[in-house]
C-alpha cells in the first residue's frame, strides 16, 4: 500500500548520499521530489534515474528559502509531506509505523527521531536528534524571520515548521549518517554556530510574538546560549546522564564537538554584541 505522502529531499551536490536515500524511499510513497540548488555533480541525473521529480531552486537571498519555496509553489497531490535530507534513510519499521498511525490520526504533524552515525558508528545513546519533518499540507510552514541580514544558507536548517493543530511523535527512528569527515563536520557547524549567534541577537530584541512561535526546547536554548554553563550542561546531560559514554570513542568525540559548538556560539554572541550595528 502506497503512503499518501510526498517526500521532499532538498539537495546540493549530494551524489554520494542521494542514491542510498532514494533507494530506501523506494516505492513506498506517493511522490518523491528532489529540490536542487543547481548542483554541479550528478545529483539531478541520479534523482531522475531513480524516478524522482527534480525541482530547480535559485535563491535570491530573501524569503522563501528552499523548503518553504516547495511548500508554496508545488501542486501537491497528497495530504502529507515528509522532508528528508540526502543523508537520512527511512527504515522498514518507520514505514510500518506510518501505515499504522496516519490513517486515523488527529495530529497535523509528527516529530521524527534519528539514529546518528558518526565516524562510521551508530550512536545508540546520548541526546536524541529529532525534528518536525512530517506534517499535513496547508497546516503551516517553516519559521520566517529576517535572516537575510546575516545568513547565506539557502535552505532552512534549524527552523521548525509552525503548525496549526496538535503534534505527535513517530517512535521508529530513521538512520542519519551525519559524518562526512572531520573537516566537513567542523566547517558546517562553524556556519551553523554563526547562524545561531545571529538569531540569538535578533531574538533579544524581537517582538514577543516571535518567542511564542518557539518550542519549549528552543526557548530554553535561546534564553541561555550566551551563558558559560550551557555547553557544559549539554555535554554532561548527553554524555553522562543519557549515557553517551557507552558509544565509546565515537560518542566521546561527538559530544566534545557538540560542547565546542555551543562554546563557539557563545563567543560569537559576545563578538556580535561588541560590534557596532
Amino acid at each position: 500500500m502506497i503512503l499518501p505522502i510526498t517526500v521532499i529531499v532538498p539537495v546540493k551536490n549530494e551524489e554520494s548520499h542521494l542514491p542510498s536515500c532514494l533507494k530506501a524511499i523506494g516505492a513506498h510513497f506517493a511522490e518523491v521530489l528532489v529540490a536542487d540548488s543547481r548542483s554541479t555533480d550528478r545529483t539531478c541525473e541520479i534523482a531522475s534515474k531513480a524516478g524522482a521529480k527534480v525541482l530547480h531552486f535559485d535563491w535570491d537571498g530573501k524569503f522563501p528559502k528552499k523548503r518553504n519555496w516547495v511548500l508554496q509553489t508545488h501542486n501537491f497531490r497528497t495530504p502529507w509531506v515528509l522532508f528528508l535530507d540526502a543523508d537520512e534513510l527511512v527504515t522498514e519499521t518507520f514505514i510500518d509505523e506510518l501505515h499504522r498511525v496516519l490513517a486515523g490520526t488527529p495530529h497535523t504533524g509528527f516529530w521524527i527521531s534519528f539514529t546518528n552515525y558518526f565516524m562510521g558508528q551508530p550512536l545508540r545513546h546520548g541526546d536524541v536528534f529529532r525534528k518536525l519533518a512530517l506534517f499535513r499540507i496547508g497546516s503551516g510552514e517553516y519559521e520566517r524571520f529576517p535572516e537575510q541580514l546575516w545568513s547565506n544558507l539557502d535552505m532552512e536548517v534549524h527552523e521548525h515548521p509552525v503548525l496549526e493543530g496538535t503534534v505527535g511523535e513517530i517512535q521508529a527512528k530513521l538512520d542519519h549518517d551525519l559524518y562526512r569527515g572531520l573537516h566537513h563536520y567542523i566547517y558546517k557547524h562553524n556556519e551553523y554556530s554563526t547562524w545561531e549567534a545571529n538569531r540569538f541577537c535578533w531574538l533579544s530584541s524581537a517582538p514577543s510574538a516571535e518567542w511564542d512561535k518557539l518550542t519549549s526546547r528552543q526557548k530554553f536554548k535561546y534564553r541561555n546560549l550566551d551563558k558559560w554553563w550551557l555547553a557544559w550542561f549539554y555535554f554532561l546531560v548527553s554524555y553522562l546522564f543519557k549515557r553517551g559514554f557507552l558509544d565509546g570513542s565515537a560518542g566521546r568525540h561527538f559530544n566534545l564537538l557538540k560542547k565546542r559548538y555551543f562554546d563557539d556560539i557563545r563567543v560569537k554572541i559576545q563578538e556580535l554584541m561588541k560590534s557596532p550595528r
